[in-house]
């Protein structure tokens, strides 16, 4: 049967998880994955002790270190639900990626580690969604091990966070003494035990927790814990309205063990009920709605060699409004060209599929052969740009050096198509034409080397460069006497970024805020994304 645009776009749920490193988050998307019949095993089974990467960690150097260190997107079906999850790198190293991903999400859920509770970078990223008021849903993860009390959690999350939470289910014990968790969104019992192979029991409808039932269940002394705490969990925290949770104003809080299948169910099923259908998205001359018919949408993320047997970048691109459709022309608004797609690809867990037509809150892979950078925008033919894509200043500088001359044509087009990527930022010494390469994070260093070698065949070394901050220069007058001694001055600090801009490498920050004193009519950027 096929379905209207309108019913394509409610049926639609495009989601990030976000978290701190090791808080079990990719384990959650592949029981997410699991669950939606999209893979047929996880990734943490460990067969003859050699532990299979997991599905959503594409990039080998992820297999080898066990972090993700790049945004994967995952589709699946689920009741007639189509979801894309969003899986983002919780290292703090590649937090760009990450804000960059949420730009293109309508709903987050975040991971918290029992044990661990609030951490720095999780910190980080849901002050992000605060701000844009993305709908949240928070899950306690790892409950079968021993950690905080529930209450304190709950606490930790609404002050550390800024929250306002309210449990949608609650645990039965902790660690060595888990029984298993009282749904409060679909009144019912989950049993926890370790021995099943699915590690999940029957569910049994509970309507009145006080019941004998419940004492048969899980013995009369956990029993009475559960009815005191969920009654004190009625009397603090505010009864659960999904208006309230869509606006950004109320975040269900869901409790579970990722890694043993316990609590996903219950968190997936409430997410297809209760979490936001595409949402509008500000450009710069106008709010777009996804049910215009018009296509619209935006580049949050390039992928080179998605498959390094061939060298194929990926853009890919969130659809706002309208439908995408195979091998129609589409105008790139920043090149005032119009580009088709013959190949546009899905995601299906770990399958790449050519789709004909995509709708609103779909995320599409277009191969690209060097046309877009991260921020652009592709519409029907209006001209106009989605904002607030972010690209950071780099706080961390080195030269990069060819370490086998035989193969420097490699090496260049590597770090070109590294850099579109997004990953870091190559800047060109006006002096003597050394390359100078800018991350957000150390960890980046080793990720491109890696890359290079792998992918391209191409081998580098690093020299350590003393820069405390780049700035983007912009003049009023690229005539003016002041410009002109700003740059004879300041000559063996000033480079060019991959657009041609004027860069200035400070090595200090006391040079720096001299610096702008010193010339006030020039413009210092911190980000390169400034309106010329």
């Amino acid at each position: 049967m096929k379905l209207s645009f309108e019913e394509e776009i409610k049926r639609r749920r495009t989601f990030g998880i976000v978290s701190h490193p090791d808080a079990g988050k990719t384990t959650l998307t592949e029981k997410l994955l699991l669950f939606g019949g999209a893979i047929q095993e996880a990734g943490a089974v460990k067969s003859n002790k050699i532990k299979k990467g997991a599905t959503s960690d594409f990039m080998e150097i992820e297999r080898q270190r066990g972090i993700s260190v790049a945004t994967s997107v995952l589709a699946f079906e689920y009741k007639n639900i189509k979801i894309n999850i969003l899986d983002t790198p919780g290292h703090k190293d590649f937090a760009e990626d990450t804000f960059r991903t949420l730009t293109a999400v309508d709903s987050v859920i975040v991971v918290i580690d029992v044990a661990k509770g609030v951490e720095e970078q999780t910190e980080k990223l849901v002050s992000v969604c605060r701000m844009r008021k993305i709908p949240m849903i928070v899950f306690i993860n790892k409950m079968d091990r021993e950690g905080k009390d529930a209450f304190d959690l709950l606490d930790e999350v609404e002050q550390k966070l800024g929250l306002r939470v309210t449990p949608l289910s609650f645990p039965i014990g902790m660690g060595y003494d888990f029984k298993g968790i009282y749904n409060i969104w679909e009144k019912n019992i989950n049993l926890f035990s370790d021995e099943s192979s699915k590690n999940i029991l029957d569910t049994t409808e509970i309507e009145d927790l006080e019941s004998e039932q419940l004492d048969q269940l899980v013995g009369e002394k956990s029993a009475n814990t559960l009815r005191e705490e969920i009654e004190l969990t009625s009397g603090i925290y505010p009864e659960f309205n999904k208006e309230e949770y869509q606006n950004g104003d109320l975040q269900p809080v869901f409790f579970g063990s990722a890694l043993n299948n316990f609590g996903v169910r219950e968190l997936l099923d409430c997410f297809v009920d209760i979490a936001p259908m595409p949402r509008p998205k500000e450009s710069d001359v106008r709010e777009v709605f996804p049910t215009e018919k018009k296509f619209t949408g935006f580049v949050f993320k390039i992928h080179a060699n998605m498959d390094p047997k061939h060298r194929d970048r990926l853009a890919f691109i969130k659809i706002v409004s309208g439908t995408f459709e195979r091998n129609t022309p589409y105008l790139h608004t920043r090149l005032g060209k119009k580009l088709k797609f013959s190949s546009p690809n899905a995601f299906f867990a770990e399958k790449k599929e050519i789709v004909d037509i995509s709708f609103p809150g779909d995320i599409v892979g277009l191969h690209d052969t060097g046309n877009f950078k991260i921020g652009d925008t592709l519409t029907a033919g209006e001209q106009m740009n989605y904002k607030g894509i972010p690209s950071f200043s780099p706080e961390h500088f080195r030269y990069i050096n060819n370490a086998d001359p035989m193969k420097s044509k490699q090496l260049a087009k590597g770090i070109d198509q590294l850099m579109d990527e997004g990953v870091a930022q190559l800047f060109t010494l006006d002096l003597n034409g050394r390359k100078v390469i800018g991350t957000v994070g150390a960890l980046q260093y080793e990720v491109i080397q890696y890359r290079l070698e792998h992918e391209y065949g191409a081998k580098c070394s690093y020299e350590n460069l003393n820069v405390h901050k780049a700035c983007w220069i912009q003049a009023e007058d690229e005539k003016s006497e002041e410009f002109k001694e700003f740059k004879r001055v300041k000559s063996k600090f000033l480079a060019k970024d991959k657009r041609d801009q004027l860069v200035f490498l400070a090595d200090s920050h006391f040079s720096l805020q001299m610096t702008q004193d010193k010339y006030k009519g020039l413009k210092f950027h911190f980000t390169s994304e400034f309106d010329n």
